[in-house]
């Protein structure tokens, strides 16, 4: 094996990139017209591109990828997950030309590859399967009387789903009739195949997953599990490993049913058995997912593998060099994904350049996977993610108060992200507690994310970086008083504090009389400080914003404003000035393809009511009526691509 061509893009390109470098072995990068100046066409050895930016006639087009092949003179094709990483007539074809799939021959593939026929081989190799339907569902009628008789709630899939796609829960008739159509809808857009079944949906779930790795010589292990329970609209969020809720006799069985599952279809390379596992312990068979997963850095971390070189050195024939006595267990991981979306805007997918891409700094605990770098853009034609950060400690505390800091030093400008929601859902007493299930955030947020919550230590560091801010600023013309008096407003509340201005430090005074000794660590136009508070280090993101500034830290943002103590006198004397909405405007708050219209011009609405269904970074979202009212006017209809800000419809 001498030349690997890459048939992915983004961070997991470079992430294989990277590995082939290291064992010497030269990569060709693919691209679209979208990615031409993308970071993995920079990082390999060579790059071609294959098509325009739509994936459907570039990434997935197998005539444009063999042509590269050709090209290239690669003899090697790793396909990363996503794509054609489970496509069996991709591999089968490479195979019949002589190339390296870098992964499971298609037999197995196939075997996986679609959910109902692998839940018969999943039952036929003696592994715990979850109650339901097998054959494919042929309507909603049929759904509904499916669904009553597997008993409530029920989760209706698309059998060849995946990554959060095809899937709806159904807690009555009604929620079957439309999951069942957005199932069958997401199939035959995404996978080109609209069969649907229906699964009992276990309560208190969890998704845990066992990783294995298999060679062509009979030989099998399991990497251990990963926790991947946090989840929105059934796509992974944050996944640690080892999970809190597994004990070794449990990961012995689970690992053991993996394993009798991959000898069953022959499998050979690395590979992820899901399970979803209830409150009681009882664990079931999810999918088989016949590639390498997102997720898999964490199981690096604590076994100490390189995931990709095995599925390599699989790929050349080679049998695998530890048995699973081997395997080990070192301490925890933690991995949060840095998706380009608006968790206060729900979730909204945001999309354009990153003005500003600084992640932390990588170490033995810190690991930073991306396929971005600043001035690069983050395109609406493929997936939101921007980066994966990786932490590790010694144990699950550890991984997570490391995370928390690698957030917090984590800096994006130009577009939205989600890092102040990791970072709140890691600080959450529940997460910390290990008391986890994948409604977690529909439960713990289902009014929205606004932020962690704002407690009164927060909010006093908050007071404390804002006024260290201003006289940073102030100091560039004129030296500070000794002592100093301020009010710092935060969301209606004023906080006073006075400062006595020491050499290196300010000791600052709050008005309960509580003293804190803060470093001096801002410097005007800084957008990412560290304060010592105490002694201990804590970084804050700042943005200066009209009045004063936009901090954020630790899951919450704020926007403050900072005054001496006798301007904050006369000002709020001041009278304040009202501004009123009256726009009948709904605007789309992103870019993307209009896949359905629901309403028409006259029809009345209510509040939540479903006006269009518009598709984003391979999501469907469904835009809804903001208020009741009457629509006037509709100005886009089924198949228009529209633009950020665009009037979708205009009401009465």
């Amino acid at each position: 094996m001498q030349r690997i061509l890459i048939a992915n893009r983004g961070e997991i390109a470079c992430r294989i990139i990277r590995t082939a470098r290291r064992m010497g072995i030269a990569t060709v990068a693919i691209h679209s017209d979208a990615d031409r100046d993308a970071l993995h066409v920079r990082q390999a050895d060579q790059a071609v591109r294959v098509g325009p930016a739509a994936s459907a006639v570039s990434y997935l087009s197998v005539e444009n990828i063999l042509a590269a092949i050709g090209q290239t003179g690669a003899d090697a094709v790793h396909p990363g997950y996503g794509f054609l990483s489970e496509n069996a007539a991709f591999c089968e074809t490479l195979q019949q030309r002589g190339i390296r799939f870098i992964g499971p021959g298609p037999g197995a593939i196939r075997a996986m590859g679609d959910k109902i026929q692998s839940k018969i081989l999943a039952q036929a190799a003696g592994v715990n399967t979850i109650p339901g339907c097998n054959a494919p569902i042929t309507d909603a009628d049929q759904a509904v009387e499916v669904a009553r008789g597997i008993g409530y709630p029920v989760m209706i899939k698309a059998s060849a789903g995946g990554g959060g796609k095809g899937m709806r829960l159904a807690r009555h008739d009604g929620e079957v009739v439309e999951g069942w159509k957005s199932a069958a809808s997401e199939g035959r857009n995404y996978f080109k195949d609209d069969r649907v079944f229906i699964e009992k949906f276990i309560e208190k779930p969890r998704h845990i997953e066992m990783q294995i790795l298999c060679d062509a010589h009979g030989n099998g292990v399991w990497l251990n599990e990963r926790e991947c329970s946090i989840q929105r609209r059934n796509q992974k969020v944050i996944e640690e490993a080892p999970s809190s809720f597994v004990d070794a006799r449990m990961r012995a069985a689970m690992g053991e049913q993996a394993l009798s599952l991959a000898k069953a279809v022959g499998y050979e390379s690395a590979g992820t058995v899901e399970f979803v596992v209830g409150g009681d312990r009882q664990f079931y068979f999810l999918e088989m997912n016949t590639r390498l997963q997102v997720e898999h850095p964490v199981t690096e971390l604590i076994t100490g593998l390189d995931l990709v070189e095995q599925m390599i050195r699989v790929a050349r024939g080679e049998p695998l060099r530890f048995t699973q006595a081997e395997v080990g267990l070192r301490g925890w991981a933690m991995e949060s994904r840095i998706y380009a979306e608006n968790p206060y805007a729900g979730f909204l997918p945001s999309s354009g350049r990153l003005v500003r891409h600084q992640p932390p700094e990588e170490s033995d605990r810190v690991r930073v996977d991306t396929g971005v770098f600043a001035g690069g853009e983050v395109s609406i034609h493929y997936d939101p993610m921007i980066a994966k950060l990786i932490t590790w400690g010694e144990d699950r505390n550890t991984a997570i108060a490391t995370m928390r800091s690698a957030l917090d030093n984590y800096l994006i400008d130009g577009l939205a992200h989600n890092i102040d929601f990791l970072n709140a859902v890691m600080g959450h007493p529940r997460f910390q507690a290990g008391e986890i299930t994948t409604a977690f955030i529909a439960e713990e947020y289902a009014e929205g994310f606004e932020g962690a919550p704002l407690t009164p230590e927060l909010k006093h560091f908050f007071a404390l970086v804002a006024v260290s801010i201003e006289q940073a600023e102030e100091a560039l013309l004129s030296p500070p008083p000794a002592r100093e008096e301020w009010v710092v407003m935060m969301g209606g509340e004023a906080i006073r504090l006075t400062v006595e201005h020491c050499e290196g430090d300010n000791l600052i005074t709050l008005a309960d009389g509580t003293r804190l000794e803060v470093g001096k660590a801002y410097r005007p136009g800084n957008r990412l400080a560290t304060f010592m508070i105490e002694g201990e280090p804590r970084t804050v993101r700042i943005r200066r914003i009209e009045g004063g500034y936009q901090l954020a830290h630790g899951g919450r943002r704020v926007q403050v404003t900072v005054w001496p103590w006798r301007l904050y006198e006369m000002a709020k004397r001041m009278p304040e000035k009202r501004r009123a909405s009256s726009s009948k405007r709904l605007i789309t708050p992103m870019p993307g393809l209009v896949r359905q219209v629901m309403t028409v011009a006259g029809h009345k609405v209510s509040q939540g009511d479903p006006l269009c269904v518009l598709e984003a970074m391979k999501m469907e979202n469904t835009i809804r009526a903001e208020k009741d009212g009457v629509v006037a006017v509709v100005h886009v209809r089924a198949g228009d691509t529209v633009e950020a800000e665009a009037v979708l419809f205009t009401f009465e």
